[in-house]
């Protein structure tokens, strides 16, 4: 499936906000200098797909985030689409390990190579980022599921 997606600018952060608020995402650390982030439009602008990852201090680990496609889009393989792009971007930038946390997808990404990890593990591959702050910060990441998978480099 062909992924049209335009990298997030500072002007696009509001959108993408009101976006992941609906498809219930983290919406912190957005405009944050190690996050990388794409959208998807439909024909009126609006945005209906995003992608994304933060890179680790070290260049070798990607946190998966703002993967999401919104309800009208789903069943159609674009949150397939979308989830790879992230990953082909972050190894492209030299990670080796993608990781994520989610409570609710666990299916969706072991489709696509991803294997439950230790969150501790995550936690220290990780712990710059904007999104590991911040669950470390509000105690969420007691709650989270994480997941890793290896990235091939181009």
């Amino acid at each position: 499936m062909r992924v049209d997606l335009e990298q997030c600018k500072a002007a696009d952060v509001g959108a993408l906000t009101a976006f992941l608020g609906q498809v219930d995402l983290t919406l912190s650390g957005l405009d944050a200098e190690n996050v990388r982030l794409w959208l998807g439009r439909d024909e009126q602008g609006a945005v209906v797909g995003s992608t994304g990852y933060e890179m680790s201090a070290d260049g070798r680990h990607a946190l998966i985030r703002s993967v999401a496609v919104s309800s009208a889009e789903r069943s159609r393989g674009r949150g397939s689409a979308l989830a790879r792009f992230a990953l082909e971007r972050a190894a492209e930038e030299g990670a080796t390990t993608a990781w994520l946390f989610s409570r609710r997808s666990g299916p969706f990404w072991q489709s696509l190579g991803f294997a439950q990890a230790d969150r501790d593990e995550l936690a220290q591959a990780l712990a710059h980022t904007h999104q590991m702050r911040l669950f470390q910060q509000t105690g969420q990441l007691d709650r989270e599921v994480a997941w890793s998978r290896p990235l091939e480099t181009a």
